[in-house]
């Protein structure tokens, strides 16, 4: 994990995952610019369609929570609140 966050494209990943990232970057930063051949990619990793469409819409979610949380400044917890959640989250999920 913290070789995928210090830099995705030199990261010991799978082939599916690393192209994943490369085109959810790209969906990320220009948007405007992503072709349905920009999925080729994925495809020629291995990326079957319904990864490539959860991942886009797990990404899509997340740049609206960005964008809400940084337009509304909502708060965020420290290093601490957040390892409480993770501890949260690995006993029940994400389940209520």
């Amino acid at each position: 994990m913290e070789a995928v966050l210090a830099d995705w494209r030199t990261a010991p990943v799978d082939p599916k995952v690393r192209a994943t990232l490369g085109f959810l970057e790209r969906l990320t930063l220009a948007p405007a610019d992503v072709r349905p051949a920009d999925l080729q990619p994925l495809r020629a990793a291995g990326v079957s369609d319904a990864a490539a469409e959860d991942a886009i819409q797990v990404c899509v979610l997340f740049n609206i929570y960005d964008r809400l949380a940084d337009s509304l400044s909502f708060y965020l917890p420290g290093p601490d609140g957040y390892a409480a959640s993770g501890r949260s989250l690995m006993r029940r999920g994400y389940l209520l």
